[in-house]
């Protein structure tokens, strides 16, 4: 796969793993739209030629317009996109209350439905496929009573099914659909977790890294095989109790 045309746009990219998968493509030679609320300043990244910055809520569908049209302008298409914004709330499932609910449901099924529709409508013009990952969890099929998080989960499993349906429905345009679920992760959005509480949920006994799921992205980004799947970097906690 020659790297030298191929642009990528990564969705809450400001910091954790947002951050991470917009270096690992960088380095690999892509073009980059990274995009989050207020990316352009936050100090993260500065602008340049492979790289554009575009601020913004991705759940806001002029946002994703936006996100769309700068990759369009400035690298003259797009091959892939990383859906990674999200948000987690973990609390006992009788106390989530509808701002939660709205929240959750804003940021992490709006900020996946407006810019992958505009994405995929893209790549079918472009006619030569693409790649689109969204980033889950791996306690969508491994609950686990020491961290609850059912309603997170209600958002994060219908990523899981509509990029199954997505795979199948897009399969023909060459647009592969596939997701990266991820256990514990040591990332600003698990920040004031006591790590040792944290390396408990895995088997392996660690925490994995944000360079760690960006290897997964970019190797789902690139596998031209591979659509449908949900990879789990999880230090083995799907595996259930041990």
């Amino acid at each position: 796969m020659s790297q030298q045309q191929k642009t990528i746009i990564v969705t809450g990219a400001s910091q954790g793993i947002g951050a991470g998968v917009v270096e690992a493509f960088l380095n690999r030679g892509y073009n980059v739209v990274a995009t989050s609320r207020s990316i352009s300043q936050g100090g993260a990244f500065v602008p340049s030629d492979r790289l554009a910055l575009v601020d913004g809520d991705i759940a806001d569908a002029a946002t994703a317009a936006k996100v769309v049209d700068t990759a369009v302008q400035k690298f003259g298409g797009i091959d892939g996109l990383v859906n990674n914004a999200g948000i987690f709330i973990a609390k006992p499932f009788l106390d989530y209350t509808q701002d939660d609910f709205n929240a959750l449901v804003r940021t992490n099924l709006e900020g996946y439905l407006y810019v992958s529709q505009l994405v995929i409508r893209q790549m079918q013009v472009q006619q030569r496929g693409g790649s689109i990952v969204g980033i889950s969890s791996t306690l969508v099929d491994a609950p686990n009573t020491a961290l609850t998080a059912a309603v997170p989960m209600m958002t994060k499993g219908g990523m899981d099914a509509v990029s199954r349906s997505l795979a199948s429905e897009f399969a023909k345009d060459g647009i592969r659909v596939n997701v990266v679920a991820p256990g514990s992760v040591d990332t600003p959005l698990l920040k004031g977790i006591p790590h040792d509480f944290l390396k408990s949920l895995h088997p392996l006994g660690t925490i994995s890294s944000v360079a760690e799921i960006a290897d997964a992205v970019l190797y789902l980004t690139e596998a031209k095989q591979v659509t449908g799947e949900v990879l789990r970097v999880d230090g083995g906690a799907h595996n259930g109790k041990w």
